[in-house]
């Protein structure tokens, strides 16, 4: 048995080659789909964790405890006894303490936290030096600003106004080299609303007054644990743990578990997708390989015939038959099978996790085991129905021309499957069941419909042309309609054109939603995240670098507050900015911004010379507010105390002298003069003071004259609260503190100069806030207390901010915030052609570039998600299906080729001209391939409507732009073409020897 299976593959050469390459195409993609389903999903996990903010990384236990004295002793025993509770190996954990205490001044009280941590220093760039010895405090460069405290100063710490301050010498003064990351991700040790915390060392908690602190334990998760690799369940563990912690009086802090869902979502994604698609090219190959069967088992028949007329058995017949489909699937297996890896490292990487390079081994060997499997049973399916035929049946040349009833139920049964899935889709959950290839099941539909209307359109075309003497187009479509089995190539055909497109047409959708979405998000086509002292610091570098205006702009962006605040140097926004139709019209902001005011008032002298007129009951502290236009930094010039009566008074200037920009006034403080050195801020109720001229001295010239004091424009108070009352007229600025009325809390003492557009205009993306609804619209953010503003426009989708939040211009939020820095992220934003000095010259201006990124990186980044992994072998198995459809061309139109050139022949012997004949014998396969294509096309521009597929390219399912269409006419037409080349040239190689034959033929 085995020599007469080999010499009837030896004899049928072809036949067996064409099983071996199905098979082979089948195996590489079984192989490939579960090697690429996990190195993917292993992939996304990772730019997950990779991009995920620091804090969802980093796990924290917290105690509030009592030191005893013995600070360090109580660090240690908290860390053994987390070290033994805390489910995560692997531990690198960073030790600290902190607690709430306040800076106790002369004049005022400052809350201010005090901590200790692991490895400080290596987190800071100081000046100065590490704190060593108890007492001794690093604080931050914009503390060192707020409280006027310097290298070498003390300051007195206490826990309130009443309490004995200690004193705590300042040895550094520092600034975050990596705010965002996760060192500095335990909210202990950020700022919040207040200033950023002083450091000093473990042994400073040994003082009675900070013997009661809160003993942190953080840890950075290893990578691995969060990705899950090795089926690791970190939130199983963590969540398991979690009531340990309680009954040890332990709180675990875990905010993973929203990166935990991204990876779990987008491993569920790619393991969706690659399901999905590799089903669909499986049953693909399976249909091929049974109409391959079919085609070529028709030289087969004679074969059966004689073994039946010799009185062979059915099971020898069957042996053989089986026997000769065995040897090429198997070896298209075997060739497959490394081919299928060899796919799956290209696309998606190594499998680097032990366990997963088993877990991966055994689905793979499960998919090539169904391939062989189903492609066998599929096989030996077709043969059987051979070998049931009587002998007449096998030995007749003619196939019989009508449907049989199986193949109608069959097609019954595929549109009930395809109606299923369709409702599925629709009614149920679209991500499970048959939803997921309801758009497949739609085409199959539609190409069984089209392949039935196909036959019978050919058949009365074809009659039709004879009819009128159209010999061409008549024996083409009497070919394509009396031929068995094109209907099945035909809907097989369409199937795997319309599973191309959808695939082809979800891909690019969803490289141009990556794309149009990190334009959204950046703003622009290049980004930097800088480092700068202030905003003022900022403005001037970005203009330094790019006086013209054309190539950068400074943005800072306040994403952490409500409504999200992104404040742009308008003058340059329409410029600079990828602006996008959904902004809208970037001019409203900039005209509001434009209009003509009244310019800052400046000084770059060494000394301020007051004079004024205090009515009060009480002696008052005028304190002018100052801002450094170059460096953006605060000074003051306390003025006093002014008794009662009419003085003239002098105070130093520091910061403004020297510099070619000086300072503009910031505003007014008044104060009450302290009655002791630790006596807490007071404000001077009941006092009225009128400003009558400030002058600065060297160089000596008026700041504030009659007209600038008496103009009602220039100055406003708070807008909220208890606020100081404000008179201008007759040339001078009245400024009157009036008690309280019943239920006020707060008392301002300020009075700020007015040099910027009031109310800030803002362009509004979403709805307004709740509260606009009931009062005036006030922004929070934007300074030390409300602004009023006002929407000069609206848009629904803004720069970074997406459906809700405000743009504002930068410099006039700058000027509204006074002396206060409301901080954000700071950024530069950079066109796609700006020059390449203009980052070096943001540097030498002052700058530090901590993050660089296009929207091309920004898209890449975005292509690791989950849905863009599966999309890719989506296309992939796409293409593989156009192969296997292009093979089953190729077997149709091989096994058609005898009987067809025999036709011709004889129609040449009844005077059909050689030019003719050889036209008719090509143009059935290519119409056959181009009705197809076309009918593929269609198949899948219905598919995903009737469906209702709904397609998002994101895992977050971000939607703040429409989305792009699913399948636009750039993607249709790729695909068809693609589908045409290879369906046509499968069509004619295998009608070279005919065209040849023909040629050659004299008769």
């Amino acid at each position: 048995m085995l020599g007469l299976v080999l010499g009837a593959i030896r004899a049928r050469a072809g036949q067996a080659l064409t099983v071996l390459v199905l098979t082979a195409l089948a195996a590489a993609v079984a192989v490939a789909g579960p090697w690429y389903a996990v190195a993917a999903a292993s992939r996304a996990a990772a730019s997950d964790v990779e991009h995920a903010p620091a804090a969802q990384r980093v796990v924290s236990v917290r105690q509030p405890t009592t030191t005893s004295g013995e600070p360090q002793r109580a660090l240690d025993a908290f860390a053994t006894e987390v070290r033994r509770l805390l489910p995560v190996p692997d531990l690198s954990p960073v030790l600290g303490m902190s607690i709430a205490e306040n800076v106790l001044t002369g004049s005022r009280v400052v809350p201010l936290a005090l901590g200790a941590r692991d490895g400080l220093c290596d987190h800071l760039a100081l000046t100065g030096q590490c704190p060593a010895r108890a007492g001794e405090i690093l604080i931050s460069q914009e503390a060192s600003q707020v409280l006027g405290a310097g290298l070498g100063s003390t300051l007195g710490l206490g826990s309130h106004e009443l309490s004995d301050p200690i004193p705590m010498r300042i040895v550094g003064l520092y600034t975050f080299t990596d705010p965002a990351g996760a060192y500095w991700s335990n909210n202990l040790f950020q700022a919040g609303t207040g200033l950023d915390p002083a450091f000093t060392t473990v042994a400073t908690f040994a003082d009675p007054q900070f013997i009661e602190p809160t003993l942190t334990y953080d840890v950075e998760v290893p990578e691995a644990l969060i990705r899950g690799d090795g089926g690791y369940d970190l939130a199983g563990a963590l969540q398991s743990a979690a009531d340990v912690f309680d009954d040890a009086d332990l709180r675990l802090v875990d905010p993973t578990g929203r990166l935990l869902e991204t990876v779990a979502a987008d491993r569920a994604l790619v393991r969706d997708g690659v399901l999905v698609a590799l089903g669909q090219v499986l049953v693909l190959s399976w249909f091929a390989m049974g109409l391959a069967g079919r085609y070529t088992g028709r030289d087969r028949r004679g074969d059966a015939a004689l073994m039946k007329l010799r009185g062979s058995t059915r099971r020898r017949m069957l042996a053989l038959a089986f026997g000769q489909h065995l040897v090429p699937v198997l070896a298209g297996a075997v060739a497959g099978t490394p081919l299928g890896m060899l796919t799956g490292w290209w696309l998606a990487g190594p499998v680097r996790s032990g366990d997963d390079r088993v877990l991966t081994t055994v689905y793979c060997a499960v998919a090539v085991a169904a391939v062989l499997v189903v492609g066998l049973l599929v096989l030996v399916a077709v043969e059987i129905a051979v070998l049931r035929l009587p002998v007449a049946a096998l030995l007749r040349r003619v196939s019989p021309g009508r449907r049989t009833w199986r193949a109608d139920l069959l097609d019954l049964v595929l549109l009930a499957v395809a109606v299923a899935a369709i409702y599925q889709a629709r009614a149920g959950d679209p991500g499970r069941g048959l939803a997921l290839v309801a758009p497949a099941l739609v085409a199959l539909a539609v190409a069984l419909l089209l392949a039935r209307l196909l036959g019978r359109v050919a058949d009365r075309a074809g009659g039709a042309a004879l009819r009128t003497g159209r010999l061409r187009l008549g024996l083409t479509a009497t070919r394509i309609s009396r031929q068995p089995g094109t209907d099945r190539v035909f809907a097989l055909v369409t199937v795997a054109v319309a599973i191309l497109a959808t695939a082809g047409g979800t891909w690019w959708a969803g490289r141009t939603a990556r794309i149009e979405r990190s334009e959204v998000e950046l703003g622009a086509d290049r980004v930097l995240t800088v480092e700068a002292a202030n905003r003022t610091a900022l403005m001037n570098a970005v203009r330094a670098a790019d006086p013209d205006g054309r190539s950068a702009m400074a943005v800072v962006a306040r994403l952490d507050v409500v409504p999200p605040l992104l404040a742009v140097d308008s003058a340059r926004l329409a410029t600079v900015a990828h602006w996008r139709p959904e902004y809208g019209d970037p001019a409203p902001l900039h005209d509001a911004v434009s209009a003509p005011l009244p310019g800052p008032v400046r000084v770059d002298g060494d000394r301020l010379a007051l004079r004024a007129r205090n009515d009060g009951p009480d002696p008052v502290l005028v304190t002018v507010l100052l801002q450094n236009e170059g460096t953006g930094h605060n000074t003051t010039a306390v003025l006093g105390p002014l008794p009662r009566g009419e003085h003239a008074l002098t105070a130093a200037v520091t910061g403004c002298s020297g510099d070619t920009a000086g300072c503009r006034v910031v505003g007014w403080d008044l104060g009450a003069v302290p009655t002791s050195p630790r006596a807490a801020t007071a404000p001077p109720l009941g006092a009225r003071v009128t400003v009558r001229a400030l002058d600065q001295l060297g160089p000596d010239r008026p700041v504030l004259d009659a007209a600038a004091l008496g103009d009602v424009r220039r100055w406003r108070t708070d807008f909220v609260g208890a606020a100081v009352q404000v008179q201008a007229r007759s040339g001078a600025l009245e400024l009157r503190m009036d008690r309280p009325g019943a239920g006020s809390s707060t008392v301002g003492t300020r009075v700020y100069a007015v040099d910027a557009t009031l109310p800030l205009p803002v362009v509004l993306a979403g709805e307004a806030p709740t509260a606009w609804q009931f009062g005036d619209p006030l922004l929070f953010a934007a300074g030390p207390s409300a602004i009023p503003v006002r929407a000069v426009g609206m848009a629904p989708v803004l720069p970074v901010l997406g459906r809700s939040g405000l743009l504002t211009d930068l410099d006039t939020a700058r000027r509204m915030a006074a002396d206060s820095d409301p901080g954000g992220v700071l950024q530069v934003w950079l066109t796609k052609d700006a020059p390449a000095s203009v980052v070096p010259a943001l540097e030498q201006a002052g700058l530090s570039v901590v993050r660089d990124e296009t929207v091309a990186q920004h898209a890449d980044r975005l292509g690791e998600q989950g849905t863009a992994q599966g999309d890719a072998f989506a296309l992939l198995a796409a293409l593989v299906g156009v192969l296997l459809a292009a093979a089953a061309v190729a077997v149709a139109t091989a096994a058609d080729r005898g009987p067809h050139l025999d036709q011709l022949r004889a129609l040449r012997v009844q005077g059909l001209s050689a030019r003719t004949a050889r036209t008719i014998g090509y143009a059935a396969g290519t119409a056959l391939v181009l009705t197809a294509v076309l009918a593929g096309l269609v198949a899948a521009e219905v598919a995903d409507p009737v469906a209702g597929r709904v397609t998002t390219a994101f895992t977050d399912a971000w939607a703040d732009i429409p989305p792009p269409v699913p399948l636009s006419p750039v993607a249709a037409a790729a695909a068809g073409l693609v589908a045409v080349l290879l369906l046509t040239l499968a069509a004619r190689l295998p009608l070279r020897r005919l065209g040849r034959e023909l040629r050659g033929d004299r008769r």
